[in-house]
């Protein structure tokens, strides 16, 4: 039996969505049950207006809730029994497999690090999450925006996070093909961070690619994408409003005129199937990577049906048991990075007093 905590009160909505989404999951996964952080009165009432089996959900009350504007720092600070702190806690004591919050990404973050800590190796955590692509193919993307600025090494360490994290959720990509993106495919160009990751990738053990352009990111030809998150948050972002925007393009083309309106009817079952291949919701919940412990992140402004999927997400992390399958194999593999580092920096050495 697999056990999630929720940050009940998280979100724009909070209640609203959570609780809905709690019972919808709990229908479908007859295996897992809910630990429900938050006001406890309020989430008893939303639950019980939903139906859901309160039999297989545990209720625990926080007195505090982090907005949604609330700075990171002073969220920690002050906001010590918070719905979203306390759901994190749940993993840290074992109470709970997963955390699932669809409030303040920043204070989740510093909320999670604080509480978790980091793996072995790890200097920063990454927001991960699988994006769509061509035939069904499915690409980890990070990191997503925790880190807008970042050394080499702390790139080298995000490939190394997501191609574990592949190999643990999907074996049948092992070895997972790891892609830099970059403003073109040579190893010449880029920032000058990123032309340093190039040179760690293509030495590491990792099965390195090369440098990717953005338009690659779609077409199924890697398994992980990493940048930073500024970059990354960018791409995300650009992604959501461009499905969006071509919605919203098809919609009026098709209510043109009585002709159009024609053609949509006998084009419907085909748009249909489109537009649920790239909802957004279906995709909802990304992995806070590099903890000891699994935090998945929901949209802030997702419904009901974005954050079931979210609890999805955390459910499959879980089940997978992905974290205790990369732990060893992430401290592995950063290990034989910095033996290889250190002897080449000897070898530096050495020829300098030649």
């Amino acid at each position: 039996m697999i056990t999630l905590s929720v940050d009940a009160m998280g979100g724009d909505i909070g209640l609203g969505v959570t609780a809905p989404a709690a019972a919808a999951f709990l229908a479908k996964q007859t295996d897992a049950n809910l630990i429900m952080v938050g006001d406890a009165q309020s989430i008893h009432a939303a639950l019980a207006a939903v139906n859901a089996p309160l039999n297989r959900i545990e209720i625990i009350h926080a007195t505090q809730v982090v907005e949604m504007d609330e700075a990171p720092q002073s969220a920690l600070k002050n906001k010590k029994d918070s719905s979203m702190r306390v759901a994190i806690e749940q993993v840290k004591n074992g109470k709970a497999q997963a955390a699932v919050s669809a409030g303040n990404t920043g204070a989740l973050m510093a909320t999670a690090r604080f509480v978790l800590k980091t793996l072995n190796g790890i200097e920063r955590p990454a927001i991960a999450k699988f994006l769509p692509a061509q035939n069904g193919h499915l690409t980890l993307m990070l990191d997503l925006g925790a880190n807008a600025d970042c050394t080499a090494e702390q790139l080298f360490q995000f490939a190394v996070m997501g191609s574990e994290l592949v190999a643990a959720l999907k074996p049948e990509k092992v070895p997972a093909r790891v892609g830099l993106l970059n403003i073109g495919t040579e190893d010449i160009k880029g920032t000058e961070a990123v032309k340093q990751t190039f040179k760690l990738l293509k030495d590491s053990n990792l099965n390195f690619i090369g440098n990717i352009e953005g338009n690659s990111v779609f077409t199924g030809e890697v398994d992980v994408v990493v940048a930073d998150g500024f970059v990354g948050n960018i791409v995300l972002k650009t992604i959501e409003g461009a499905v969006k925007f071509m919605g919203n393009q098809i919609r009026t083309e098709f209510h043109r005129n009585l002709w159009t309106k024609l053609g949509g009817v006998a084009a419907k079952p085909a748009l249909n199937g489109f537009k649920q291949k790239l909802d957004p919701r279906r995709f909802n919940g990304a992995i806070f990577l590099g903890l000891r412990g699994v935090v998945i992140k929901s949209h802030g402004g997702t419904d009901a049906v974005g954050f079931a999927y979210a609890l999805e997400e955390a459910f499959h992390e879980a089940q997978a048991d992905s974290l205790h399958k990369i732990e060893q194999s992430v401290a592995t593999q950063l290990t034989q990075f910095q033996e290889k580092k250190m002897l080449a920096e000897q070898a530096s050495m050495t020829g300098n007093e030649v």
